[in-house]
């Protein structure tokens, strides 16, 4: 004999099971949306007032490296 009452609680509790991890999914999604975003605005506000990189002629950052003349073939 099956339980009417025990499945009519399973049917309803199988939705309600849903939505609520939808909601918590998109909860998630939301805050580290946030997260990320506020992390991106401080990175972004830091660099603007760092000093810059001095590059030489050669895009070395020391910049003090001459170009090469000529190839060497390795051994």
């Amino acid at each position: 004999m099956i339980n009417s009452q025990g499945t009519v609680i399973t049917v309803s509790v199988g939705p309600l099971t849903l939505i609520a991890l939808a909601f918590a999914i998109s909860g998630y999604v939301n805050w580290s949306s946030d997260a990320a975003w506020n992390e991106f605005i401080n990175a972004a506000s830091a660099s603007e007032f760092s000093t810059p990189v001095q590059h030489g002629p050669t895009g070395c950052p020391v910049g003090k490296r001459k170009l090469p003349t000529q190839i060497t073939p390795l051994p």
